[in-house]
């Protein structure tokens, strides 16, 4: 048996971090990177937790919870998201209960000492593959594309991928079929936004009610077809892409537009010969059924997911044998916990998982220890390969974040960052709301009957 003596030798070496019974949250503060909500969560023992709202989301997704975390013990994670869930939903309105549930891990792990990947059970790799979206600058075609994604592959990427859709095909005569003038609204030659200002100004209300009436046309209604013409265009482009970057390296491809399955299924039978690692969000995800027979119809792996909110919804596509691949994003699904959910459900379907990430390096890291937990993940997104800057926006992890396509899992408690850095978050606020940390105390009291039974 130990001596008393040895007891306190072994304890000594026991880094607790703080005392996680008596943690507490005591405050919550919102910074608006550029269309991207940070989050702050402080605690009574000084420790902060890190999250964000997806891209595109409102801040006020995360402020409407802060009255219903106040006070709890921020490792009681899978208690407050069981009472928080109910304010998320699918898109960019999941946001905020995934970005407060990314914070309460990293508190947990902060809290504990240990690496958000060791709470999920631990890790099933130590470097998390990268795969690099990739867009052209300037003159778009299969050759440029192809020289694009040859630099990728320079760089360390062991994965890639590009958007194929109709957008390609605005200026190709005959190759779309449609109402012309919703075609001149859904694919503008001009795609700029009147400039965001402080105040935003008519112009750009009127270019916000807009675009929100014409993408919220589900793609089956827009009445838009592709011609024998851009099929050709489209299969050459894919062809020339190829001739540049070989077969080596798996190819994704993305953004197809808003068509209906049938134009679906054609483009799909076209480009099979390519060898793509996956058709991604061809048709919104709820459409199931179009789903099985876009998959029984091609030959090429059918992806979707990055829209998709809590693991009870994915649940229809991987019965159905819809789906080869799912894409979920962590700042959707509701968190780092229902991913990992998500992960493991679906590989009971042998249903691979990639993951979707287009935020700031809080998601990113998020979504890596998800990764590293998870069996069946295959490769995870990053939009932000080009901005210098995104890796100056955290302390404490390697820069660049990403090196030879690859991310290290880090042994670092919670997600690993250290810090916020506040100074290069002010050089990129956004230019319509500008918060910065400013209180949010007119939300401490916020409340409505939540109960979901009578």
């Amino acid at each position: 048996m130990p001596t008393s003596a040895q007891h306190e030798e072994i304890f000594d070496q026991v880094n607790t971090h703080s005392s996680p019974t008596d943690l507490r949250i005591i405050d919550m503060r919102i910074a608006m990177l550029h269309r991207r909500p940070l989050i702050k969560i402080f605690t009574n023992q000084g420790l902060v937790g890190f999250g964000e709202v997806r891209d595109g989301g409102s801040r006020n997704y995360a402020l409407m919870l802060k009255s219903r975390i106040l006070g709890e013990n921020p490792c009681d994670i899978d208690k407050i998201f069981r009472r928080i869930k109910q304010f998320g939903g699918h898109a960019r309105q999941g946001g905020g209960v995934s970005g407060v549930e990314l914070a309460l891990w990293d508190l947990a792990g902060k809290a504990y000492g240990v690496p958000v990947y060791q709470m999920l059970g631990g890790r099933f790799r130590d470097r998390i593959r990268c795969y690099c979206d990739t867009d052209v600058r300037g003159k778009d075609t299969g050759m440029t594309m192809g020289a694009a994604l040859k630099k990728r592959m320079e760089m360390g990427f062991t994965f890639l991928k590009m958007d194929v859709g109709i957008r390609m095909l605005r200026d190709v005569p005959g190759a779309l079929c449609g109402p012309q003038d919703f075609i001149d609204q859904l694919m503008p030659r001009d795609r700029q936004q009147p400039r965001l200002t402080s105040t935003p100004t008519p112009e750009l209300r009127a270019w916000r009610r807009k675009n929100y009436e014409i993408n919220n046309v589900m793609h089956p209604f827009t009445g838009i077809q592709v011609t024998e013409t851009g099929l050709e265009y489209m299969e050459q482009y894919v062809a020339d892409v190829r001739s540049v970057i070989g077969y080596q390296v798996p190819l994704a491809t993305d953004h197809f537009g808003h068509i209906g399955v049938e134009d679906c299924i054609k483009i799909a039978q076209r480009l099979d010969k390519f060898n793509l690692a996956w058709y991604e969000d061809m048709i919104p995800w709820q459409m199931t059924d179009a789903y099985v027979r876009l998959a029984n119809s091609c030959q090429t792996p059918i992806c979707t997911g990055e829209d998709i909110y809590l693991k009870e919804n994915f649940a229809p596509l991987l019965r159905s044998g819809g789906v080869s691949v799912i894409h979920p994003d962590i700042l959707t699904t509701g968190g780092i916990l229902e991913t990992k959910k998500i992960g493991d459900m679906a590989q009971d379907y042998g249903v691979a998982m990639a993951i979707h990430m287009a935020e700031s390096p809080i998601a990113c890291m998020a979504a890596v220890h998800v990764a590293a937990a998870t069996e069946n993940f295959c490769a995870l997104e990053n939009h932000s390969v080009d901005t210098p800057w995104w890796n100056e926006l955290v302390t404490g992890l390697p820069n660049p974040i990403i090196q030879d396509g690859f991310i290290d899992v880090l042994d670092k408690p919670g997600l690993g960052i250290d810090d916020l850095n506040d100074d290069m978050i002010a050089q990129h606020l956004d230019p319509v709301d500008a918060t910065m940390w400013e209180p949010t105390d007119q939300w401490d009291e916020e409340w409505s009957h939540d109960r979901l039974w009578s």
